[in-house]
């Protein structure tokens, strides 16, 4: 099959395996995550080895050993982004599928396994309407001082969710129109929803507007913004206006 459809076909019984491990009913709330990680990066680890063995790997849950950095292709996962919502039997976390090449998250895969959908890079659709009043997703738990503060200055209505997948998604899907992260992720994080939003036609880049670089030695990324076209401008002109990014 081709990178897109690997990437979906391999998020997708990902979501599946996640999901039978958490209806077991084997692991306590405590436990269930960790089981639920390791299973899904052991068969998505395998399973891109056996099918694309010449391409690199970086994936939350396994070492790197930096074989990757001299490769052009390079797949990048999250076996369960949103490790808490999942424990906790919420639908708003993912399974993330994606292939940079040389540097750009150019296929992604977003599994939503709690609503049985998948995401898909290579099948976008046409964007929902958006809202007169825009709508940002922030974290349910720790939403980020700088989305506040962007929020408050655009009057946008907060949503909180879950994990950065959920969130990104709920922009492709119109339920929501900003997604600004600040507090720090990592290139799993982002580079399987930064493929799917980027094809359906959203903006992706830095807080700052800076472009999305994957692949990179040091796997930190500090911020990141989704939003549908028309709010990127006004977001990264208020952010222009706070304390330079990193």
């Amino acid at each position: 099959m081709n990178d897109a459809d690997l990437a979906a076909h391999l998020a997708h019984v990902a979501g599946r395996l996640l999901l039978e491990v958490r209806e077991s009913g084997l692991f306590s709330a405590r436990a269930l995550g960790k089981a639920g990680d390791q299973t899904a990066n052991q068969f998505l680890c395998h399973a891109i080895r056996e099918q694309r063995p010449e391409d690199g790997l970086l994936s939350e849950e396994s070492q790197c050993d930096g074989t990757r950095l001299a490769r052009s292709r390079v797949w990048i996962i999250d076996p369960v982004d949103g490790t808490r919502e999942y424990g906790e039997g919420r639908t708003d976390w993912a399974v993330h599928v994606a292939l940079a090449i040389d540097g750009v998250a150019t296929v992604g895969a977003v599994a939503l396994p709690g609503l049985d959908l998948v995401l898909r890079s290579d099948a976008p659709a046409a964007l929902p309407a958006g809202a007169t009043t825009p709508r940002m997703v922030v974290s349910r738990t720790r939403p980020a001082a700088e989305a506040v503060a962007v929020a408050e200055a655009l009057g946008a209505e907060l949503v909180p969710m879950g994990s950065a997948g959920a969130k990104a998604m709920a922009i492709v899907r119109g339920e929501a129109d900003i997604y600004l992260h600040t507090g720090g992720q990592y290139e799993w994080d982002s580079c399987a929803p930064v493929a799917v939003a980027a094809a359906h036609g959203l903006h992706v880049s830095r807080a700052d507007g800076r472009p999305l670089i994957y692949n990179q030695q040091d796997s930190y990324m500090p911020d990141l913004l989704i939003c549908r076209p028309e709010w990127a401008e006004p977001v990264l002109t208020i952010m222009r206006e706070q304390p330079a990014v990193a």
